[in-house]
């Protein structure tokens, strides 16, 4: 199989110091490139020196580009600089396929489109029901999202639920691909010391600090607790100043703020060395920090809603208010059923595997490829020997029967026991 060149745009870039799209990227990129692809990736400039930016990581190609450092126009002025970049790059070196993160840079897409560049995009969440977007925001993204469907040859979701909100509000067919999670066999907690913790002394919070990541409530609900065990919480976010100082207010002296955690061995530790680790995010699908934290083996706890009872299932507990916050932090107190609750939600965590997902991206690729020239596109099996055991992984039918019966079972308690 001779290797594509596929651009992947939209997003903060790699290495992935942000969040779940930059994940994926390094994930799935330096998959793609192992297997002989020419991956290229659109990255914003960090905070130092445009110098200091590298131009290849872990085997994919870089191309950094400034943006316009103001919330709403961050994304789309980095993607209208490296949609420019990318087509002024056309006549030298056709891109094969581009992969577009978030539904926001959907005005782009009629541009690749028309340069004959094949997109798939990848729709991220309920973008539209985040606070942090006012009501001509939000009238954005769902416009956006409705652009995405007309302009896309293929649309990603990553999520069930996702899948489910595309096809009954727009009668439209996604891929499902969803992250893959770190499978962590424990034992390491050196680092934690510098921190002052020690294994199984602290309950954890990993967020961006955004109102529908819920940190508030879990602050809360831990203060009105009589948990002794303190509360670390790891996060913070560009633009929630005032947000960020609402859930230090709301913080006692149980509760640790630690900020960003950029030292992915010290995170690493973080999340399997936990009591209990609190997921409070709701609107953006299967979610890397949780899968980050089931694949640890920690006994979890998630905001209520069906994207995270999607991947916890019967492992999860889960709670909607601070009340109910207060009542599973004081039941973790004790330990008891914790390590079985882990090792459940370390068995679910193997249901998400990088190499099938990275299989899914080369596939579709192939078939976005396969688009442009007018082939019929081959299917990987047929490319390449099987180098492999048959993966574990759930089907998707049972997935989605599954996670119907989530949805059907969400709201019917507060606290599930």
């Amino acid at each position: 199989m001779s290797g594509l060149r596929i651009a992947m745009l939209g997003t903060r870039g790699v290495p992935a110091r942000y969040g779940g799209f930059e994940t994926a990227i390094e994930e799935i990129g330096r998959r793609l490139a192992a297997r002989g692809h020419d991956v290229t990736v659109y990255c914003r400039h960090s905070n130092g020196s445009p110098e200091e930016d590298p131009r290849e990581y872990l085997g994919m190609k870089l191309v950094f580009l400034p943006a316009l450092r103001k919330r709403a126009l961050e994304t789309p002025s980095h993607t209208a600089l490296s949609v420019t970049h990318l087509l002024a790059g056309q006549l030298r070196r056709r891109s094969d396929a581009a992969i577009v993160f978030n539904a926001a840079n959907a005005p782009f897409l009629p541009l690749l489109r028309a340069a004959g560049i094949p997109v798939a995009t990848h729709v991220d969440g309920l973008e539209w029901k985040r606070a942090k977007w006012g009501p001509a925001g939000q009238k954005y993204y769902l416009r956006m999202e409705a652009l995405a469907v007309r302009c896309s040859d293929l649309l990603i979701a990553d999520a069930i639920g996702i899948q489910d909100y595309y096809r009954e509000k727009f009668d439209a067919d996604t891929v499902y691909l969803a992250y893959g999670a770190p499978i962590q066999s424990g034992g390491e907690s050196a680092k934690l010391a510098g921190l002052g913790l020690e294994p199984q002394g602290y309950h954890l919070v990993v967020a961006r600090f955004e109102p529908e990541n819920h940190v508030h409530v879990i602050v809360d609900g831990y203060v009105r607790s009589a948990a002794r065990t303190p509360l670390v919480v790891v996060g913070s976010a560009p633009y929630s100043d005032e947000y960020t100082r609402t859930v230090h207010a709301l913080g006692d002296e149980r509760v640790r703020f630690v900020g960003g955690v950029w030292d992915q061995d010290l995170l690493d530790q973080l999340y399997a060395n936990a009591r209990i680790y609190w997921h409070g995010h709701s609107v953006g699908g299967t979610n890397p920090s949780l899968l980050r934290a089931i694949g640890s083996g920690t006994a979890t706890n998630a905001y209520d809603v069906g994207f995270n009872r999607e991947v916890l299932s019967t492992a999860g507990r889960y709670f909607s208010s601070p009340d109910d916050v207060a009542a599973l932090a004081e039941e973790a107190e004790s330990g008891e059923g914790l390590a079985e609750r882990g090792e459940l939600a370390r068995a679910f965590a193997r249901r998400y595997d990088w190499d099938t997902v990275a299989d899914g991206y080369e596939q579709l690729c192939l078939d976005l490829a396969a688009k442009r020239t007018g082939r019929t596109a081959h299917r990987r099996a047929d490319l390449k020997p099987a180098t492999a055991e048959p993966t574990t992984a759930e089907p998707a039918t049972a997935q989605r029967a599954r996670a119907k019966q989530a949805r059907a079972n969400h709201g019917t308690a507060r606290v599930v026991r």
